[in-house]
């Protein structure tokens, strides 16, 4: 492709991700597009029935809640367009790689940490799903059992012991 606007918009980024994490964002896409939508435009058309739209907050409020939805559709769109599915049946389970569990040993807290790796477009560290681009992710990548890991992170260094590496 040629350069637009000085930008090179060659290789599109492609979103490694698991089936799961496709299935939750096509579910996600298929609620936002039937659901959501219906109970925006609802809610305009009764605020529409308020009178005047320039002092309306509801009605102002429910534009918002709409360009925040259809803005939210495009990026599950575009992700799901450029996502790569990893195929799970593939991975080595003597190998840390996307759609592994793995559990650590945590020798900051004294503790063992069970993460999934995943895909950056379906991560969610509060569930333990971590990224693959992100710095803990990319360094169990490749990883077996025993491997000892450090990490660099934003407070310091972390390390971890693998001690198991399993599938779902």
């Amino acid at each position: 492709m040629k350069p637009y606007y000085g930008v090179d918009m060659g290789e599109e980024k492609k979103f490694l991700m698991t089936r799961e994490g496709i299935q939750k964002l096509e579910d996600e896409l298929e609620y936002l597009r039937t659901v959501k939508r219906s109970e925006i435009k609802e809610k305009i058309k009764v605020a529409r029935s308020f009178g005047d739209l320039s002092e309306n907050a509801e009605y102002d409020e429910a534009k918002n809640e709409q360009a925040f939805v259809e803005g939210r559709i495009a990026q599950i769109e575009n992700t799901l367009r450029h996502a790569e599915v990893v195929d799970e049946s593939d991975i080595n389970d003597a190998i840390v790689n996307i759609g592994s569990k793995v559990l650590v040993k945590d020798y900051e807290f004294d503790e063992e940490i069970e993460f999934k790796i995943v895909g950056s477009a379906e991560a969610d560290p509060m569930e333990y799903k971590i990224s693959n681009e992100s710095p803990v992710g990319k360094s169990l990548i490749g990883k077996k059992v025993g491997d000892i890991i450090e990490v660099e992170i934003p407070g310091g260094t972390s390390k971890y012991e693998i001690l198991k590496v399993s599938r779902d």
